[in-house]
């Protein structure tokens, strides 16, 4: 017998965390196959709202973000999520030959081209990728993340799979087929999701809903508002999620978070508001979506919350370049 409702219908995910990864959904990406011989260098230009992705095929490289470098050999998995711009080089001392998207290199579709650069030296391939999240939901995950996040090969993360998974990506980008654009964007979710699921298996603590989440129990709730804000939520129905009593889910939240849960609610809440309120919302649709009974009540709770009204979050900068879409990042890739 199918159920119709509850939190653990087959087609509603009950791992806490497999909740927040699924908020990782790529809406566009541009892919690259880089053929290099040493000394080589490339500058990757800062893209704002995108992650970009490397995984070296062959030989090794220096990755530098911020001033700070990592060494990615065979099959490491590179993740830059916070849109910064960043270095690839053969050797420290190898000079930049520029923007990786000023230099000559063929396109093979409007998502995919191979870049080749001869230095003559040592050999190198790498994957790159440039990925756009697609739910607001992720920013709360994403903030998180540090400037580099590294998958090494040896780890056997990925086993077997991810030559084979870019094999793939490689050959829909190239002969883009009917579909391919789906087929692609949809193979970068498993490369991005990978690498972040990595980082949470072996991350610290981290902050107060991240161990929120990773509460078997208490993770259940947190998981819940984070896919349903607009419920009306008490303390008594996220104890039920739990599967707590009130005082005991109370205690708990608040010793995980550091915060009471329904002033997570209440943040999260405005959390989702600040990104779609940066996207173009409109307040009223806002305010009806997460669940507030009037425009008003929304504002005020807004304005409790952030500390300024709602209004203040739709003004944006004229200056602020948008996140480019996957025809766009072929421009900037």
């Amino acid at each position: 017998m199918t159920r119709n409702a509850g939190p653990d219908r087959p087609w509603t995910p009950v791992d806490p965390i497999g909740g927040v990864l699924a908020d990782l959904r790529i809406r566009g990406t541009f892919y690259c196959r880089a053929d290099l011989a040493a000394p080589w260098g490339l500058e990757m230009p800062a893209l704002d709202g995108c992650m970009s992705f490397h995984v070296v095929t062959e030989g090794s490289c220096l990755l530098e973000v911020d001033g700070a470098r990592c060494v990615l050999g065979p099959g490491d998995l590179a993740l830059v999520p916070h849109g910064r711009g960043h270095l690839l080089r053969s050797d420290p001392d190898a000079r930049i030959a520029g923007r990786a998207d000023r230099l000559p290199q063929q396109y093979l579709g409007e998502h995919y081209s191979v870049l080749r650069i001869d230095g003559g030296g040592p050999r190198a391939g790498l994957v790159c990728g440039v990925v756009q999240p697609g739910r607001p939901g992720a920013a709360h995950l994403l903030e998180l993340l540090p400037p580099v996040l590294r998958v090494a090969g040896r780890d056997g993360v990925h086993g077997g799979w991810l030559p084979v998974l870019l094999g793939v990506i490689a050959d829909e980008a190239r002969h883009d087929r009917p579909g391919s654009e789906a087929v692609v964007t949809r193979l970068a979710d498993v490369v991005v999701i990978q690498a972040v699921r990595s980082w949470l298996d072996t991350a610290a603590t981290g902050p107060g809903w991240l161990r929120a989440l990773r509460d078997p129990q208490v993770g259940r709730a947190v998981a819940r508002v984070h896919r349903e804000p607009g419920t009306a939520w008490t303390l008594e129905r996220l104890a039920r999620e739990a599967r707590m009593s009130r005082s005991s889910f109370a205690a708990r939240f608040t010793e995980l978070a550091g915060e009471p849960a329904m002033h997570y609610v209440a943040r999260w809440r405005m959390h989702l508001a600040t990104v779609a309120l940066g996207d173009g919302a409109r307040v009223g649709e806002l305010a009806r979506h997460l669940g507030y009974e009037s425009e008003a009540a929304f504002s005020r709770a807004y304005k409790r919350v952030v500390g300024v009204p709602p209004v203040t979050a739709t003004r944006g900068d004229p200056d602020r370049t948008q996140a480019p879409t996957a025809a766009g990042a072929a421009g900037a890739w």
